[in-house]
């Protein structure tokens, strides 16, 4: 075999592994209510975000404004479990992934729990030497909310898509 593969198919395995250490720093990001961390994890300039029932985005400013006015507060307690990583590199400066996503959410101000599945498909570009993420789009799978009182536990939606609002 030669050098020439043996160094491409290494750069291929760092630029998998960079990728993966970029979305597991977005998710942590995301947990922190960190939005620089979050913002730096996308590239500058238009991309493509598609959250749903979130909403669409051209610019990873906009995602975080949003994020800042419904996420960021103390009374909502999130935690985002990206896996099954599917990676594919498709060139030095290209690359695109899938990745399962099991998110909970506890929102201690109205006494709801949800719990929401579903994948991530991205495309990422290197820049500057970096990966980053240039779109995304979040499919949910399934969702189920719940409304916590204090004798019982009522469900408020169970199915695929999340409710809207």
């Amino acid at each position: 075999m030669d050098i020439s593969r043996i160094e491409a198919r290494l750069q291929a395995l760092e630029d998998a592994e960079a990728i993966r250490t970029l979305k597991a720093r977005y998710l942590f990001s995301c947990d922190r209510k960190d939005t620089a961390g979050m913002r730096a994890c996308f590239a500058d300039g238009e991309v493509q975000i598609d959250y749903g029932v979130i909403g669409t985005f051209t610019s990873a400013d906009a995602l975080v404004q949003v994020f800042r006015e419904i996420g960021c507060h103390d009374h909502m307690v999130e935690m985002h479990h990206g896996a099954n990583p599917q990676i594919e590199v498709l060139d030095a400066s290209r690359a695109r992934g899938t990745w399962s996503l099991q998110y909970g959410l506890i929102n201690t101000q109205a006494g709801t729990v949800t719990q929401l599945g579903g994948y991530y498909e991205d495309e990422y570009r290197k820049i500057d030497g970096a990966w980053k993420m240039t779109a995304t789009r979040f499919v949910a799978t399934s969702t189920l909310v719940l409304q916590l009182g204090a004798d019982k536990v009522q469900s408020l939606f169970a199915g695929r898509q999340p409710p809207v609002g």
